[in-house]
């Protein structure tokens, strides 16, 4: 008897079931569409044995010989179905036998298919499952080649003999199980990695040419496949050992594979800054934030099925919403759900046309599979021995070339989570990398500064960093000399990470080198690093005692041209103008009215922190600030629709501000009254300075 789960059947009515209900029921129910005819099912089984008789494409060489089985049955069943392609019409019960086949041979097109795109170590630890079903398709293709009415077909003897030959060989399959001992040595290789015992090369090297892995190339492309995988829960069975595996097939590519290729699109030495109008291409519409219209870093998805850039929409949250911004539909959850299969398109987009999804590569870590990481032995002990390599290989390079391909990899591996980066922090990484922040080479210096950025996402490490001797004036010379404009962001974004310790941003404070960079990066570098540099001094701007540089370094004229650009720009104004800064932003040309723009039509965030610049000018000021702010055309419009739609702190500072307005512009019609002049900055009314 054929296997129940492919033979179809009709399933019978329920006695208790009238025709008249059965009829109202199936009114209800989608229209079935309808099925192919016999000469279409004919040549679509002819069709399908075809394309399975080509070489099975599959990037595990253990599972060659199974995939290979498959291909030689379609042809047999190729070569039988020849005979039929021409025939319109079948008996019943051959039909019914056919349509089985076909959809028999469309799951062994299905299972080849998956069995390419996946990763080859997740293949050979579900390599059982895998010849399980293969094993089961042979045999339920068997019983629908015995079923099959071939007298009724009126098929010549030879094509018979064919369709005979090809079931004896179906019921005759078993699997090789040539992949049970080198996943057994798989297997115990991640065993002795938990005991951190080191392993031998050639054990590790054999290992990976039996796997299919044998250059830099393979072994990148695996590490990618296998993170992804994990990433997605393919395999919540083998989650742990796919996790080890990342570990160890880093340490191999260190270990083995030495002779990394150098990324060419790192190499190249960006435009001046003449030349920055020629940007790179614009994202499609659909990978841009509905609200800021970024590139999507992180795409997450709302309750109303809208995406947006999981920062963007938290801050729209945080702010007291709870509606979705793009329809206005209100949210009875905020959960957000990581859109996975757009952030994997984003990635590629950008892969292809050279854009970096994310300037600072350490600050997109994280997440689910880092904490995964954390949890295993294995990939913590692999993490460790990578580290370790590395570093004494760090350490005795003496070319450049050498020195690029070394630095590459702990720039990957200081990538990979905060356990990695506080292995390579131990091993002595730091000091080794500060010299080459000089180095003229584009790629090595941009791999030097961009580890030291990852590096410094770990608290221990920042220390490491700021008591290493030259590392500031080195990060100084690559904002101010760094060969390319992505360097020099990244050194911006160092500082950045160093300055979130209260310590050393005073100490990164005095250091008027640093300082003039970020002025100058936030003046003159593309989008990207304007944003860095306005990042880090808005952070270095939270300590009082930093102000008065800063104002000196000229970073208020330097925030105020790049409002209207960048949304941290008014956050910069907003914290100056809190701690001292506030002569400095007025007696600029246009300060205000520049302020008031950003208010009216700039992002949630960027009205936010104008809104709060100019209460802080007009409390700090008086009359000097408001009559500036009152003399802006639409100001008043501006400060109610602000009031209407802004975030709620948004709202509060847009209602002080109108409160100040108010009595300003009434205790000025009062002295009016009087036939006095108009308030001095040095006599405001006591009223206007409430909040």
């Amino acid at each position: 008897m054929a296997n129940p789960r492919t033979v179809l059947t009709s399933a019978p009515s329920s006695p208790g079931c009238s025709s008249s209900s059965s009829s109202a029921a199936a009114a209800f129910l989608p229209p079935t569409p309808p099925s192919p005819s016999d000469g279409e099912l004919l040549r679509s089984l002819h069709r399908l044995a075809r394309d399975l008789s080509g070489a099975a494409e599959t990037p595990a060489p253990f599972l060659r010989a199974t995939l290979a089985s498959i291909t030689r049955r379609s042809k047999l069943l190729a070569a039988a179905f020849d005979d039929l392609a021409a025939a319109e019409d079948l008996p019943r019960s051959a039909s019914l036998c056919l349509r089985e086949v076909l959809l028999v041979l469309q799951r062994f097109k299905a299972l080849a298919a998956d069995c390419a795109a996946r990763s080859r170590m997740r293949l050979l630890l579900q390599s059982d499952e895998i010849e399980e079903e293969v094993r089961e398709l042979h045999q339920d293709l068997a019983t629908l080649l015995d079923l099959l009415p071939v007298v009724d077909l009126g098929l010549a003897d030879d094509v018979v003999d064919l369709l005979h030959l090809a079931s004896r060989q179906c019921r005759r399959f078993a699997p090789a199980e040539a992949q049970a001992p080198l996943k057994a040595r798989v297997l115990s290789l991640i065993q002795e990695v938990e005991r951190e015992i080191v392993p031998e090369r050639e054990t590790l090297r054999g290992i990976l040419e039996e796997v299919g892995i044998d250059g830099p190339a393979s072994c990148s492309d695996e590490i990618e496949s296998l993170e992804r995988e994990i990433g997605d829960r393919a395999s919540e069975r083998w989650a742990d050992a796919m996790i080890a595996l990342v570990g160890l097939l880093r340490y191999a590519k260190c270990v083995l594979f030495s002779a990394t290729p150098r990324p060419k699109s790192d190499s190249r030495p960006d435009p001046e800054v003449d030349d920055l109008d020629a940007e790179a291409p614009a994202p499609p519409p659909d990978f841009r934030c509905p609200i800021t219209l970024d590139l999507m870093r992180e795409p997450v998805v709302v309750a109303s099925g809208q995406t947006y850039d999981r920062e963007s929409i938290a801050r729209w949250f945080d702010s007291g919403k709870s509606t979705c911004p793009k329809t206005g539909q209100a949210l009875a959850v905020l959960e957000l759900v990581p859109n996975k299969a757009l952030k994997n398109l984003i990635a590629k987009w950008c892969r292809e046309n050279g854009v970096a999804v994310e300037s600072s590569e350490a600050s997109s870590q994280g997440g689910e599979p880092a904490q995964a990481v954390a949890a295993n032995k294995a990939a913590l002990e692999a993490a460790r021995m990578t580290a370790s390599f590395l570093v004494k290989k760090l350490s005795a390079s003496f070319s450049p070339d050498a020195a690029d391909r070394v630095v590459h990899e702990i720039r990957l591996l200081s990538k990979s989570g905060s356990e990695s980066r506080a292995f390579v922090g131990e091993a002595g990484a730091v000091p080794l990398l500060v010299p080459l922040l000089y180095s003229e080479d584009a790629g090595l210096q941009l791999n030097a500064v961009t580890a030291l950025l990852n590096l410094s996402i770990h608290e221990a490490n920042k220390k490491r960093i700021m008591h290493a001797e030259g590392a500031m004036e080195a990060v100084a010379h690559v904002m101010s000399a760094g060969a390319t404009w992505r360097a020099k962001e990244n050194a911006a974004a160092a500082v950045l990470s160093l300055a979130s310790v209260h310590t050393y941003r005073r100490r990164l404070g005095r250091n008027s080198s640093v300082v003039e960079k970020l002025v100058h990066l936030a003046r003159a570098g593309p989008t990207s690093t304007k944003k860095d540099a306005l990042a880090a001094l808005l952070s270095l701007a939270g300590e009082r005692e930093n102000v008065g540089r800063l104002v000196d370094a000229g970073v208020a004229q330097a925030a105020l041209s790049a409002v209207g650009e960048e949304e941290t720009a008014a956050a910069v104004l907003a914290a100056l103008a809190k701690r001292g800064g506030a002569e400095a932003i007025v007696g600029a040309d246009g300060a205000v009215a520049r302020l008031v723009a950003e208010m009216r039509r700039g992002t949630e965030w960027g009205r936010e922190n104008a809104a709060a610049a100019l209460v802080l000018l007009c409390r700090r000021l008086g009359a000097r600030a408001v009559t500036q702010v009152m003399a802006v055309p639409g100001v008043e419009w501006a400060i109610w629709e602000l009031m209407g739609t802004g975030t709620e702190r948004a709202r509060r500072k847009a209602a002080s501000l109108g409160r100040i307005c108010r009595r300003w512009a009434a205790a000025s019609a009062s002295d009016g009254e009087r036939g006095s002049e108009c308030p001095a900055a040095s006599a405001v009314p006591p009223a206007m300075m409430a909040s």
